[in-house]
């Protein structure tokens, strides 16, 4: 329906949208204004920049400014829309747990590939520290179907995330999500693959981050201590525990001369085969060593 003179339309409105986000410094002001957009109208971003000319009614004009309003005040795109895509799966997400981000679907495929080739009749255990949305879990049980996964988290909220992303992408069956600290609820030698991506930015820089990380997203799961190695140092001492003989430790990091440190604590708790690997812009972020 063609907007009626004097109607707001679509185009009116996600230009007024995108001047307000590139006023908040928001540098995909464009970009982010279409998803808005196309949330509130329920319909993906490409058909949102159709027919633009159409009439926006008054109640969706109205969640439009309201959702506008929020991304101006730095509040992440996806925890406005509610979700986020990787490797081919759409997980909900909240304010309790960390938008997931392109790399760590390079912490999967890792993951993957050390994981043991699969045998009829035969089940995995993988563990999950840290699951967070629960986006690595899921991502290991839907590619690998003879993969079972443990995801745990301390943040009941999270967990229970994780929880309804596994139970919405008909996972259920083979992601147990748990409420605990590191391994804690784990019994010894139990696991075939160890995967986390734990808090690692030292507590120091927390404060100069960007609004949508540092003002919303949980500081639990950033916060790594001092030097940024506080919880991955407990996870390399535990691992060797909970692995197989030969299972991998797979972690990520933030990068750089971390990676090589975190390579370090490896080898010293007796780790073999340590290795690191380049994110998307070619930053040595994640490390894997075998118990």
């Amino acid at each position: 329906m063609r907007a009626a003179p004097g109607a707001p339309t679509r185009r009116a409105e996600l230009a007024a949208a995108v001047d307000r986000l590139s006023a908040a410094g928001i540098p995909s002001a464009r970009v982010d204004a279409e998803w808005l957009l196309a949330a509130v109208l329920g319909v993906g971003r490409v058909e949102a920049r159709l027919d633009l000319d159409r009439a926006l009614p008054a109640a969706v004009a109205a969640r439009y400014e309201a959702a506008v309003g929020r991304r101006a005040r730095r509040e992440p795109l996806q925890q406005i829309v509610g979700w986020e895509a990787f490797r081919g799966l759409r997980v909900r997400l909240t304010a309790d747990v960390l938008v997931p981000r392109p790399e760590t679907e390079t912490l999967v495929e890792w993951a993957l590939e050390l994981l043991p080739p699969p045998r009829p009749g035969v089940r995995l255990l993988a563990l999950d520290l840290g699951t967070g949305s629960g986006v690595i879990a899921c991502a290991l049980a839907a590619e690998r179907r003879d993969v079972d996964v443990v995801a745990i988290d301390m943040s009941r909220a999270a967990a229970a995330v994780a929880r309804e992303n596994a139970r919405q992408l008909g996972l259920a069956e083979h992601v147990t999500v748990v409420v605990g600290d590191l391994s804690d609820p784990l019994g010894r030698g139990c696991a075939d693959l160890l995967v986390s991506n734990p808090p690692y930015l030292p507590s120091a820089i927390l404060s100069g981050l960007e609004p949508e990380v540092g003002a919303h997203e949980p500081r639990l799961a950033l916060d790594g201590g001092g030097d940024g190695l506080r919880v991955i140092r407990r996870i390399v001492t535990s691992a060797r525990e909970v692995l197989r003989p030969s299972a991998p430790l797979l972690l990520e990091t933030a990068g750089g001369s971390q990676a090589g440190a975190v390579a370090g604590l490896l080898r010293a708790a007796g780790f073999t085969g340590v290795g690191v690997r380049a994110d998307l812009a070619g930053v040595d972020r994640f490390v894997a060593g075998r118990a």
